[in-house]
């Protein structure tokens, strides 16, 4: 089996789960073109753990992690099965990694994989976030998983670039902050160079704009889960870009194999 592609998928308002716009389409349309996978392993912004966390449960429940929305967004479900083998095989390849029974599938990963895979065919886990490690573990971290694309696993990261909520202009969905332009397009140029130590040492590099952008890591961290999954001869390329009122950029990346 030739490896499977990377895919790092912003994911912006749980609304969109429900939405039909531009970026759902691209993301649909993904599904599509994408070779069909195994397996999806999705490293979501929305489970920070102490250490590095495996979930390992094979009927996950969908979990609303979120409040103040329409109760159609609460009524989505996304039934994907667990897949129990490669989970466990997932855990022995990241140091002190352990498995959770408990957690199921976040918003940041249904929301994303209800149009990619609406029908919920293939099997599901996630990888937690370790809140402890720096910037340059998860890079580390993504190492430790390129081999699961030859086991015909699809690796998503899935985040924002640029995830900032006191920022949002809830009223204009096409709004532009300068500072957000700035970060979403310095970081373009640092992973179409492969630049991990602008990918790290982002608030050195881009000071406000990284502080404004970044105000809060876990949004940005799931980028270098994916950055670290692949390697200088995957392409890449952009199959969306654009913001969400203001401050959140919808930047999707994907990295393929010649």
């Amino acid at each position: 089996m030739n490896r499977m592609p990377v895919l790092f998928a912003a994911h912006g308002s749980p609304m969109n789960a429900l939405a039909k716009n531009p970026f759902t389409e691209a993301l649909a349309k993904l599904g599509t073109q994408l070779p069909t996978p195994q397996a999806i392993l999705v490293v979501s912004a929305h489970w920070e753990t102490e250490g590095t966390q495996v979930l390992y449960n094979a009927t996950p429940p969908t979990i609303h992690d979120f409040y103040g929305f329409p109760k159609a967004l609460f009524d989505v479900q996304y039934p994907a099965r667990g897949p129990l083998s490669i989970a466990s095989a997932t855990a022995k390849l990241v140091p002190g990694a352990s498995l959770n029974e408990k957690w199921g599938l976040d918003h940041g990963t249904w929301s994303v994989l209800v149009h990619m895979y609406p029908h919920a065919e293939i099997p599901v886990y996630q990888l937690s976030l370790d809140v402890k490690a720096p910037p340059a573990l998860h890079i580390e971290l993504g190492k430790k998983l390129r081999s699961l694309r030859e086991q015909g696993v699809l690796i998503i990261g899935s985040g924002n670039i640029v995830h900032n909520l006191r920022a949002v202009q809830w009223r204009d969905q096409n709004a532009r902050y300068d500072w957000a332009e700035e970060f979403d397009a310095g970081i373009k140029k640092a992973l179409d160079a492969r630049d991990e130590k602008t990918l790290t040492q982002y608030l050195e590099k881009f000071g406000s704009a990284a502080e404004m952008s970044v105000p809060t890591p876990e949004h940005y961290w799931p980028l270098l889960y994916a950055f670290g999954a692949t390697d200088e001869h995957d392409q890449i390329s952009y199959p969306f870009e654009g913001f969400e009122m203001g401050s959140l950029s919808m930047r999707t990346v994907l990295w393929t194999s010649p």
